[in-house]
């Protein structure tokens, strides 16, 4: 008995012995699956932060649209508007044209009689003779009605250039006017018209970057179902090597936190930084649009034009400017560019002399409401803007 319990001790010890080879491979074989799992988890977890982050861009981008295609409505509603108003005003153009003539008419009738008149005096000596008058009365009433007629000549005489250079004076201020208003609303239009060329720029880059973005949102959606393939065949893989071994152990999963909350900017009390600090929130989040920032709902979704943003910034440190171009270049203190530190405004000549205007951020760059891309940050020291600065730099907050 003895010796059968030896012996079967010694196959048993051999067994194990010669079983081990074949558990540490199993073991081993696990590992790699375990290995290979966990880089295909890291794997999947990366390209799901990918395709969140470009689906992320691409709700951002859908809103961007919708904002840009407003702005495009808003814009044509206005320049349909203002070509309303520019049709309006040559009418009266034409109006006032034909008052001019009959005006005209009338300076001419005074003007031939005025010469006549002149031409009377010249031929009489150049001056009524009041003696005339009283050696040429036969009576004293006769001398009476005599130097009547010569005051109400002299009188007439008196109106009559009074009302020649009325009538020129008429004239000349309605031309003015008219000449004034329809320029505003050529300046207007031309405005306008060049701001929906940059909207429609945006528009039309909007679209190809929602293309490109779609397109790499199908990349990683597939490379996504190739990596959850891999990961499922391997699954079974490894369920089955723990059967076989015989092995409850489980994998830990690390759930991983994407922080999406952007920190604020530090900054101070000096309202120098509230300026130009305070359309960092807008960047790729807004749109140009005429006219607008002067209200709660534009600046709720993003809407300014240029002068509109800069207002509006100044607003938040408690400073009031105008919110238009031809106030704001004669607000505050002028500097040279030299001179230039962040929170000046910098203009830029467009479709006109100081037509658009950004917040000064210091190295070249400016922030503002750009036409083709709306709070943008931009470099006045190249390309388009160091073609339009016209050197105008304004100080409005000092030391």
């Amino acid at each position: 008995m003895k010796i059968i319990a030896l012996c079967t001790t010694f196959i048993m010890g051999i067994g194990s012995v010669f079983s081990c080879p074949s558990v540490y491979a199993k073991e081993n074989n696990l590992k790699s699956v375990q290995d290979q799992r966990t880089g295909l988890q890291t794997d999947i977890s990366k390209a799901n932060l990918e395709i969140f982050q470009v689906q992320d861009e691409l709700i951002r981008l859908a809103e961007q649209i919708i904002r840009v295609e407003q702005a495009i409505k808003d814009n044509k509603k206005m320049i349909e508007q203002t070509e309303e108003k520019v049709k309006a005003s040559q009418s009266q153009v034409q109006d006032l044209q034909q008052e001019i003539v009959s005006i005209q008419e009338r300076i001419n009738k005074r003007n031939e009689l005025i010469k006549k008149r002149a031409l009377s005096l010249q031929e009489s000596g150049g001056q009524v003779r009041y003696i005339h008058v009283v050696l040429g009365s036969s009576s004293f009433s006769d001398f009476v009605e005599r130097l009547g007629a010569v005051a109400s000549m002299v009188e007439a005489d008196q109106d009559l250039v009074k009302h020649y250079k009325e009538d020129q004076d008429e004239v000349q201020t309605k031309q003015s006017s008219v000449v004034k208003k329809l320029n505003e609303l050529q300046n207007m239009k031309t405005e306008l018209l060049w701001m929906q060329e940059q909207i429609l720029e945006q528009k039309k880059q909007n679209d190809a970057l929602k293309a490109e973005l779609k397109m790499k949102e199908l990349e990683k959606l597939s490379e996504k179902a190739d990596l959850q393939q891999k990961d499922g065949t391997l699954a079974i893989k490894e369920a089955l090597l723990l059967n076989e071994a015989q092995n409850s152990k489980g994998t830990d999963k690390n759930n991983e936190t994407v922080n999406l909350d952007v920190p604020l900017p530090t900054t101070t009390n000096e309202a120098i930084n509230v300026v130009i600090h305070a359309g960092e929130k807008y960047i790729e989040n807004s749109v140009y649009v005429f006219g607008g920032g002067r209200n709660s709902y534009d600046v709720a979704h993003g809407r300014f034009d240029c002068s509109g943003f800069v207002a509006w910034a100044f607003r938040q440190a408690g400073f009031k400017v105008g919110a238009h171009t031809d106030i704001l270049k004669n607000t505050g203190e002028r500097v040279t560019l030299s001179e230039a530190r962040p929170g000046d405004l910098v203009f830029f000549d467009t479709y006109k002399i100081d037509g658009h205007v950004g917040i000064y951020l210091g190295g070249g760059k400016f922030i503002g409401s750009q036409g083709s891309t709306g709070i943008a940050v931009a470099d006045l020291t190249q390309g388009f803007y160091k073609k339009k600065f016209n050197g105008r730099v304004m100080r409005i907050i000092n030391d």
